[in-house]
Formats: C-alpha cells, sequence, structure tokens
C-alpha cells in the first residue's frame, strides 16, 4: 500500500517522469541542468507545466463534481439532518461545493432564510472555502499525502466544532434580522444531462486556467 502511495505521490502528482523528461530534452541541447541558467531553465519549464496539468485535471474533475450540488440541492440535503450529523454533513458538503469565501457569504444568508440551524450553516461556512479536493490534491503533491489527510481532517473537525459552539451558545438572536428576512425563493434544479456537465467543467478549466496563467509564470 505504502509503495502504490509513493508511486502515485511521485509518478503521478508529483511527474517525476516529466522531471526526468525535461531534463533529458535541455541535456540533449548542450544545457547542464546542475548549473545555474540550466537548473533555472529545468525547474521553470518542469513546474509550469506540472502546474498547468494538476489545475485543468484537478478543476475538470472538482466542477463535474460539483455540477451535483447546486446550491438548493445542498440547502435540501442539509435539511434533513439533525444535531452533529448535521454539522457533519455540512462540512463534508462544504469540501465539494464550488462556493469560495465571498459566494458563501449569500449562500450562508439563504440557508438561514430557508430556517437551517445557524450551527449546521456555520459549519459549511467554515469548511466551504477552507477545505476542498483541490487543496487535497494539491498539497498531496508537494507535502506528501500524510500532510494533505491531516490538512482536511483538521479542516473538517474545525469546522464541526465551530458550528456546534454557535448552536450550543445560541447566538441566533445575534443574526441580523435583514439575513432572516431575506427573501428565499426556491427555484428548483435544473436537470444536467452528461454532456451538459462535461461542458460546465470545461469552462470552469478554462475560464480559471485564464485568470491564473500569467500568476503561475509570475
Amino acid at each position: 500500500m505504502s509503495q502504490i502511495l509513493l508511486f502515485f505521490q511521485d509518478q503521478i502528482l508529483g511527474m517525476r517522469w516529466l522531471n526526468k523528461l525535461i531534463g533529458s530534452i535541455l541535456t540533449s541541447i548542450g544545457l547542464n541542468i546542475d548549473e545555474k541558467i540550466g537548473g533555472m531553465l529545468h525547474f521553470f519549464i518542469y513546474d509550469s507545466i506540472k502546474i498547468f496539468i494538476l489545475l485543468s485535471v484537478l478543476i475538470y474533475i472538482i466542477s463535474y463534481i460539483q455540477s451535483y450540488f447546486p446550491p438548493e440541492k445542498t440547502k435540501k440535503i442539509l435539511g434533513r439532518f439533525y444535531g452533529i450529523w448535521a454539522n457533519i454533513l455540512g462540512a463534508l458538503l462544504g469540501t465539494v461545493t464550488p462556493f469560495c469565501s465571498c459566494s458563501s457569504i449569500p449562500i450562508f444568508m439563504g440557508f438561514t432564510s430557508a430556517g437551517l440551524p445557524l450551527g449546521v450553516t456555520f459549519s459549511f461556512l467554515i469548511s466551504s472555502p477552507m477545505v476542498d479536493l483541490g487543496a487535497l490534491i494539491l498539497l498531496m503533491s508537494i507535502f506528501g499525502w500524510k500532510v494533505a489527510v491531516l490538512y482536511v481532517i483538521a479542516g473538517l473537525i474545525i469546522s464541526v466544532v465551530g458550528g456546534r459552539l454557535i448552536e450550543k451558545l445560541g447566538m441566533d438572536d445575534q443574526v441580523a434580522d435583514f439575513i432572516k428576512q431575506t427573501d428565499n425563493v426556491d427555484v428548483g434544479f435544473v436537470s444536467l444531462t452528461v454532456k451538459d456537465r462535461r461542458n460546465f467543467a470545461k469552462e470552469q478549466v478554462i475560464e480559471t486556467v485564464k485568470k491564473v496563467s500569467i500568476y503561475i509564470f509570475v
């Protein structure tokens, strides 16, 4: 098992094969990758290609998964559970939903106005921008699977404990009235075909790569 994880970390996520390939190409054109210029080019080309490949594959897979969890569906799923199990589910759903810290706020307002327990919505709110599948894979590629798993476990624990603490403190009265009175319109689910989900995932890859490509190169 450890050998399989090591292979996955080194060859799939770390792309050691790509490192060797780029090194061989640079060496064949007369560059010494053990010297400063050769080493710099080797690092830049290898890391840039690796990051773009990982980023594209991860965004595609995660976006495809996320297409199954629109806000309305997430709200209905959370509404079926109570107690600590609801907090755990809220934290877990936060890891696979496409909401960043900005979009999580209006989602939180919608959940609150729909009558979901405040502690459950906070477990979701904490987990959503903090823990996600992309972070897990990228951490595995850089620091190894142990660090990645510890990060995810710590994030989920913080989300569940934070939500339970807020619920136990009875802080519902601290929520502003305008949030409780926010119109909550259930627009229903849009049934997506496999082709629709693939197109959605492709669009997310293209849009995200365009936004971050310059920063990756810098």
